[in-house]
């Protein structure tokens, strides 16, 4: 793995469901239709590290296949402590393991921004692993410059 870019502490802040709940899903009340699920989770979060400080909001559009499978796909702001916004997308998948409370993150990160001062976040590719706590609405990640 490369360079730690930064931490950060997410909190899912709301989740529009398209037919399904995602609570029943992710609980193993109910299982995944044979078409899948869609959810747009909102989620707001602060990250810190020794190359990017700032806070971070955005949208997963959550896709959940219907074998299981849980694909993000991520389109975010973080704005940096010095006031800068710099564009996020990611796609990834969360590996969910049945009736348990926490998931694992695992997803490739692009970055940009026109900024001067951070004109070389456009040249990196970033993977992020972490840990979502299903039943607090929550997650910890890890970005990594690789």
């Amino acid at each position: 793995m490369g360079e730690l870019l930064y931490q950060a502490e997410i909190h899912f802040t709301k989740v529009v469901e398209y037919g399904v709940s995602i609570e029943a899903i992710s609980s193993g009340d109910l299982g995944v239709p044979p078409e899948g699920a869609r959810f747009d989770q909102t989620f707001h979060g602060d990250l810190h590290g020794p190359r990017l400080n700032g806070t971070i909001s955005g949208i997963d559009y959550l896709y959940i296949r219907a074998d299981g499978r849980f694909q993000l796909h991520i389109h975010a702001q973080i704005t940096t402590d010095d006031g800068v916004n710099i564009s996020f997308m990611s796609d990834g998948i969360s590996i969910q393991e049945a009736n348990a409370s926490e998931a694992q993150l695992r997803s490739a990160i692009s970055l940009f921004t026109s900024s001067s001062q951070y004109a070389w976040l456009n040249q990196v590719q970033a993977w992020a692993l972490g840990t979502i706590d299903i039943e607090k609405g929550q997650a910890t990640v890890m970005a990594y410059e690789v």
